[in-house]
């Protein structure tokens, strides 16, 4: 894979894909020996550049921070009680930041890592990074994330969070829709000094919480379901757009897929996928890998691998 490159490549790339984005570049400080992480090994070695906090972009008193549980509204509790599973660096000064949505839509940590190891690359383009979990995790493996979110207090507090974790200088922050943003790029000329994407990754929004309450609702009115089943999530609810049209879109840009969505998922859509125009190779044998996200006892959600990031696909990648 190489060292990771510290230059960014983020002003030419904007231009090439010609939507306006706003960004940033991470402020660095001259030091001399450190010990960090890269790529998920630790090192000691003389670096020209480590990260620092960048005061600037502190978010701290943008969103509610709770001293104790009993701060937390009730819709959130069981949310926060798991604040350290979502970030192991929750407490670390001046703490990790997380608006409503974040709260409900962040990944645990651990499954975030454990994503990120299967999606290792150059370059990763996070297509709803949110508060930023998935965005950290993908600058701990791979050489260069692209973080794109549409709120720009999500995108603030993702660079925030991830500076917590000194990896921000890693990431490209970009407030721009991803929808906007996918159909530029695929249809820009590519040219040998054209920003290449190896894998994107999707992580759309599902509905809020919701979309599991209104499982257990429908169940509940329907004689003909089984006691304990989940009415299966349709990827039309997908958000901002159907699901299937998400795919083929980000498939245009490569073949390369990570796509987390929720554990009730109908894998009879899913599987459709590579059959209805979203297999950019025009492979009809390609196989989808689907991973159980598990925290405990709980099913969390499932990551469904496509082109080279399935098992014995590598030649796709």
């Amino acid at each position: 894979m190489g060292k990771r490159s510290t230059f960014s490549g983020l002003a030419r790339f904007a231009q090439e894909v010609k939507i306006p984005v706003t960004h940033s570049t991470e402020e660095t400080l001259k030091a001399g020996p450190y010990t960090g992480v890269l790529n998920g090994h630790s090192t000691s070695q003389t670096s020209k550049e480590v990260s620092v906090f960048v005061q600037k972009y502190d978010m701290s008193g943008s969103v509610p921070v709770f001293a104790t549980m009993k701060d937390v509204p009730d819709k959130l509790k069981k949310y926060y009680a798991q604040r350290e599973r979502f970030f192991s660096l929750y407490s670390t000064p001046p703490g990790c930041l997380l608006d409503e949505e974040g709260w409900y839509s962040v990944t645990p940590e651990r499954i975030a890592s454990q994503i990120a190891e299967r999606c290792r690359c150059d370059t990763i383009l996070d297509a709803f990074c949110g508060v930023g979990g998935n965005a950290i995790a993908f600058a701990k493996t791979c050489q260069r994330v692209i973080a794109l979110d549409i709120s720009p207090t999500r995108l603030a507090l993702a660079r925030h969070n991830a500076q917590i974790y000194g990896v921000a200088q890693h990431i490209e922050f970009i407030l721009a829709d991803y929808i906007s943003f996918a159909k530029a790029y695929s249809s820009a000329p590519r040219t040998t000094a054209s920003r290449k994407i190896d894998v994107v990754f999707l992580s759309p929004p599902w509905g809020g919480p919701s979309y599991l309450s209104e499982s257990v609702s429908s169940i509940m009115n329907s004689d003909s379901s089984a006691a304990g089943e989940m009415t299966p999530f349709s990827l039309s609810s997908i958000q901002p757009i159907h699901g299937a049209d998400l795919f083929k879109l980000s498939r245009r840009i490569t073949s390369n897929v990570a796509y987390y969505l929720p554990r009730n998922v109908d894998l009879h859509e899913v599987s459709a996928l590579t059959l209805e125009g979203g297999s950019s190779k025009g492979d009809p044998q390609e196989f989808i890998e689907v991973e159980e996200e598990w925290m405990g006892q709980k099913l969390k959600a499932l990551t469904c691998y496509f082109g080279g990031l399935a098992d014995g696909q590598s030649e796709m990648f």
